[in-house]
């Protein structure tokens, strides 16, 4: 079985509940707070390790007291292994959600961006051939084009997913370099100036696969085979993490060697799961969760599937 290899950041997150998301200049009282360990590249690594393969995960983390949230969490999940220390503080997101599940996200980047060259491509030199490389857009630009050129061209010849949240500098680097893209509408607007299918195709830039999500319409898909996927309807309560849970389970998919389709029915239906319930660690679904959804997944039984674990 490959191996998944998510190179990414870590960060403390704080949850706000707010009964609206606030205007420009306005402010608001929260009715509730939450702390969790998240960052997109532990929330990937974490839902790819739940879903069943095995998962190295490398980070850089401040050595201030609060990591401790951050560093028992790793070892709880058996992600703690690659761990960076690094001389910046930890990072920092703060979320805003309304009752609807709709939120923003403000994060620090400072620690993130502290990865070197170096530390990045010695984790990569771990791979071996078949391996997938996960890479979000939390780290620099030159690290991560660095890491999935090492990744795709050295000895491991390697698989590279991305995943272009959080959209923070040019892709067009590294978009060849990449078999599997996973981005949102926004980020697959701002990075193609196209929309929907069009996007979807347009992000295939390496010749792989092109992949849009559109929140409770589904996602876009663009494929050497077929992989249309249709909407998995959920209530959301929330729907923080919910593209980190789709892109950690499909990560998973394509590591066990599913089709496409196949591996975007699991992970979508994981991310509907997971939007039915507050908050964002918290919400991710257990080992036992994606396993009920492993033994009944083909894009025709994601629903009843969810029904099974009483999602309606």
């Amino acid at each position: 079985m490959a191996r998944v290899f998510v190179l990414g950041n870590a960060s403390i997150d704080t949850t706000l509940r707010v009964a609206r998301l606030p205007v420009p200049g306005e402010t608001l009282m929260a009715a509730g707070i939450e702390r969790a360990p998240g960052g997109k590249g532990f929330n990937q690594a974490v839902m790819a390790a739940r879903a069943g393969v095995a998962v190295r995960f490398c980070a850089p983390l401040g050595g201030e007291p609060e990591t401790r949230l951050i560093r028992e969490a790793l070892v709880r999940e058996g992600l703690a292994g690659d761990m960076v220390e690094s001389r910046a503080a930890t990072d920092l997101s703060m979320l805003l959600v309304d009752p609807s599940g709709e939120n923003c996200i403000v994060s620090t980047g400072a620690c993130a961006d502290a990865l070197t060259e170096a530390q990045a491509l010695a984790f990569v030199a771990g791979m071996d051939g078949g391996d997938w490389l996960l890479l979000q857009g939390n780290l620099g630009e030159a690290v991560t084009v660095a890491a999935a050129n090492a990744a795709k061209e050295g000895a491991a010849r390697g698989r590279v997913m991305l995943n272009t949240a959080p959209l923070r500098w040019d892709c067009a680097r590294l978009l060849p370099l990449c078999d599997v893209v996973v981005a949102n509408r926004v980020e697959a607007r701002a990075i193609t100036g196209c929309d929907g299918a069009a996007a979807a195709v347009a992000l295939r830039a390496g010749g792989g696969i092109g992949i849009v999500t559109m929140g409770a319409a589904g996602c876009v898909v663009a494929a050497p085979e077929p992989a249309a996927m249709a909407s998995v309807p959920a209530t959301a309560v929330d729907t923080t993490g919910a593209g980190d849970v789709f892109c950690g389970v499909l990560a998973a998919g394509l590591a066990l060697g599913w089709a496409v389709a196949d591996a975007l029915a699991w992970a979508q239906g994981a991310a509907a799961l997971s939007v039915t319930r507050a908050g964002c660690f918290g919400s991710f679904p257990s080992r036992d969760e994606l396993a009920a959804l492993r033994r009944l997944i083909n894009p025709d039984s994601v629903e009843t599937c969810l029904h099974r674990l009483g999602v309606r």
